[in-house]
């Protein structure tokens, strides 16, 4: 009893703490769905969370869209530039994690420290040689320069991970899958990839929402509106020569949040799998 009472006040204290922490994190999420329903004269400026009319006006300009074009163009140009973003990030690292973690071939170890210095490159520092050899190709205004590199292995925050998980399986099942007559892509498909669902379902998590979120390639390569993700859309809403209509911009943003919340909820269980486990059961 001593001991339960002396601990009461360090658990208030830490709920307390948890509390606010948890109001700091909420408070953009809870102003945007305030201002989404505000009026859009009285968004600047206001410092109430909720406003004392609530109006789906917002709304319904975002869902007619911006420059005639409809909200659903925008909103899939950004799925399908997700879905192919995610495929090249999901089965390209996969390969190449597979050769780094599971096979021995010269120079294995120089390739792999490589890969990983490439963390350390500012992705400014490659963008203007990148744009000449995409213009030169005629690629620019296409979706070709914002997925290509997705496909051949270039992110190698998503190799490393995938890499650290795949070390963790024992050289036993490569072992027992030679013997029953496989090969390297036998023993990939069959053994390796079954097991490493949860790194493939963490990595399809952050590729998802990098892509859908993501603003500053597409703002560089794509000039037609047509071809917009929703970020560039979220963007023609703000002009400054001209009135900007900020509650048409914040509801199409509470918009733009359902997919990434759907997905992440789909993907959510191969996430704490991918945290908290090794791959193995038993």
């Amino acid at each position: 009893m001593r001991t339960s009472a002396a601990t009461r006040p360090r658990r208030v204290l830490w709920h307390v703490l948890a509390l606010a922490l948890l109001g700091l994190v909420m408070y953009p999420l809870v102003w945007v769905a305030g201002a989404a329903v505000t009026p859009t004269h009285e968004i600047v400026g206001n410092t109430r969370l909720v406003p004392a009319q609530p109006v789906l006006d917002n709304f319904a300009r975002a869902l007619e869209g911006m420059a005639g074009i409809p909200v659903w163009r925008f909103l899939a140009n950004s799925l399908l530039l997700a879905v192919l973003t995610v495929t090249g990030i999901v089965a390209s690292s996969a390969l190449a994690a597979y050769a780094f973690a599971r096979l021995r071939f010269r120079g294995r170890n120089t390739m792999f420290v490589l890969m990983i210095g490439t963390l350390l490159m500012p992705f400014h520092a490659v963008i203007i040689p990148q744009y000449i050899i995409f213009q030169q190709l005629g690629l620019v205004d296409t979706y070709v320069p914002l997925v290509l590199g997705k496909f051949l292995a270039t992110e190698a925050f998503f190799v490393f991970l995938m890499v650290q998980f795949m070390r963790q399986l024992p050289r036993e099942l490569d072992q027992a899958a030679r013997i029953d007559g496989c090969g390297y892509w036998g023993i990939f498909w069959h053994v390796i990839a079954p097991l490493s669902r949860p790194a493939f379902g963490t990595a399809a998590i952050f590729a998802f929402i990098w892509s859908w979120n993501d603003l500053f390639a597409p703002l560089i390569y794509l000039n037609t509106p047509e071809k917009f993700p929703i970020p560039l859309a979220l963007r023609m809403y703000a002009d400054q020569t001209s009135t900007s209509d900020f509650g048409a911009m914040i509801a199409m943003s509470v918009i733009a949040l359902v997919p990434v919340v759907l997905f992440f909820l789909a993907f959510q269980r191969l996430l704490v799998q991918g945290m908290a486990t090794s791959g193995l059961k038993g």
